[in-house]
């Protein structure tokens, strides 16, 4: 049987004992605990009359009863569809629409101005639950037995339904299966040398396919302990670092625990594995952590559609700037614009092929149709290059190429060289409309506390490193980026407030 749950079961089965989840606020939850919370949420799902392949659309806040419900959902043989908290009333109704899922949880604080739009929207069933457990979910669930016999599914089958950030139109639902999760988890699994003895500090969402899948699937399967903090808090984090072997964090995560100087090698001494992914880290924040704690941070590639499909080496080379070489199972192309492949070392459209890729866009068979090739590989709409030792570096998102005077230029090589320069904390490249240039390089810098750099003085540094069409037209100062809650710089919004001529804020140039 190709049900998620049935091989997670089979890897923890033989220490149902062992301690699966603890909370920030110390509480324990063994596997056997775990089995039986999944099963009287099963059971009680089944008492609804759902049948397999129904949708259950949840955003709540991090909890691990979530977690749990998750779980039961994938045992009922349901659809899971996790919402960003940060999703508003017009989005949530968007989702319900297209969705159409028979069960809707959410926070009880959202839950009256939400009734109505699942009420307008058809859903047949409408529950709650808070963060600290409680609510009509948990309640309605709480008299069910504790066994339940998980359903069938096939490895082609529906298990989750996340939907795209949707910058460049309205959100498409990537419809991810019960075997594309499965070959997925394994992977990591063999790629991270994943032991029964790890003990993973989550910080990430849950609604995320990194802090859902990657983070969790890994624990899980590796029969492991986990950690669950409701949030990313420095603090929090450092002070269980000594407790735990593995970490997983966006960029952002890393430069604010290199901001307190709590964070050292002490601290770090029973990490084996810091993990980074979903937006690019920068290589001074790579170095700086390394001096810091004496570890390498790990980097990787992934996206909703896919799951992960690349990795720098548990053992080897981590190069600074590149997701390192394919996971096991995963093929990937680089190709020009008419599908042919580039030269090594060249620029191109990264395509991905492997059983870690999800089935489609749901209700979007000609989006789906575009995006993938005749032979099966998905258009990932990243740009990138191998590099030598055969690594990945991603130089940015196609539709953020930036065409200047007719000539390409890739944000990620500009802001690699900005990033150097004295002064530059980090920062974002886009291309704006100019009337000669068809689109002019431009540039948006967050400095350094203290630092008076000014744009002609960074514009003077970058025209003795890179080509002068690669060199920023203007500069625009701002105390930080936009960014999802991922971490990924919403470049999009810098296009529309640099390029519809606003002006800038009191921080700018």
């Amino acid at each position: 049987m190709a049900n998620l749950y049935t091989l997670l079961t089979d890897r923890f089965s033989g220490s149902p004992d062992a301690w699966a989840v603890e909370t920030e606020d110390g509480r324990r939850f063994s596997y056997a605990d775990l089995d039986r919370s999944c099963a009287r949420y099963a059971r009680w799902l089944s008492t609804l009359g759902l049948a397999p392949g129904e949708r259950v659309a949840v955003q709540v806040e991090k909890s691990v009863e979530v977690l749990f419900f998750y779980l039961a959902c994938l045992r009922a043989g349901l659809v899971y569809l996790p919402l960003n908290t940060a999703y508003r009333q017009a989005e949530l109704e968007y989702f319900l629409e297209d969705a159409e899922p028979a069960l809707v949880v959410v926070d009880p604080a959202a839950a009256p101005p939400l009734r109505p739009i699942a009420d307008r929207r058809g859903v047949k069933h409408f529950h709650t639950l808070a963060q600290d457990g409680t609510g009509t979910l948990p309640d309605a669930a709480r008299g069910q037995e504790s066994s339940f016999d998980t359903v069938a599914r096939a490895a082609d089958d529906l298990a989750v339904i996340l939907y795209t950030s949707g910058t460049t139109g309205r959100p498409k639902g990537a419809m991810l299966t019960h075997g594309s999760l499965v070959a997925n988890a394994l992977a990591l699994l063999e790629a991270w040398g994943w032991r029964s003895d790890d003990v993973l500090l989550h910080a990430l969402p849950l609604y995320h396919i990194h802090g859902l899948f990657v983070a969790c699937h890994c624990a899980l399967l590796g029969g492991s302990h986990m950690i669950l903090l409701p949030r990313f808090e420095p603090k929090s984090v450092i002070e269980r670092l000594p407790r735990a072997t593995v970490f997983m964090g966006v960029p952002t995560y890393y430069t604010r625990l290199l901001a307190d100087p709590a964070l050292d090698a002490t601290r770090c001494r029973n990490m084996r594995l810091f993990v980074c992914g979903s937006a690019p880290l920068l290589p001074q924040t790579f170095d700086e952590f390394r001096a810091r704690t004496g570890h390498t941070i790990l980097e990787r590639y992934g996206m909703t559609e896919t799951g992960m499909n690349t990795s720098n080496p548990l053992g080897g080379p981590r190069v600074p700037g590149t997701v390192g070489r394919p996971l096991p199972g995963v093929e990937i192309r680089i190709v020009d614009e008419s599908g042919k492949p580039v030269p090594e070392g060249d620029v191109g459209q990264l395509l991905v092929r492997g059983p870690n890729v999800f089935k489609g866009y749901w209700r979007r068979p000609e989006k789906t149709d575009e995006d993938f090739t005749p032979d099966g590989y998905f258009r990932t709409g990243d740009l990138a290059r191998i590099e030598e030792h055969g690594h990945v570096a991603i130089v940015g998102r196609s539709k953020d190429l930036i065409i200047s005077g007719g000539l390409n230029v890739y944000p990620k090589e500009v802001e690699s060289w900005l990033d150097r320069l004295d002064g530059v904390l980090e920062s974002a490249v886009i291309g704006v409309p100019h009337p000669d240039f068809g689109e002019a390089v431009t540039a948006v810098v967050v400095r350094k506390p203290g630092s008076e750099a000014t744009e002609a003085g960074l514009i003077a540094a970058l025209k003795g490193s890179i080509a002068g069409f690669k060199v920023p037209k203007s500069i625009h100062f701002v105390d930080e980026l936009p960014r999802n809650t991922m971490g990924k710089v919403q470049k999009n919004l810098l296009r529309e407030r640099y390029g519809s001529g606003r002006p800038a804020s009191s921080s700018a140039s």
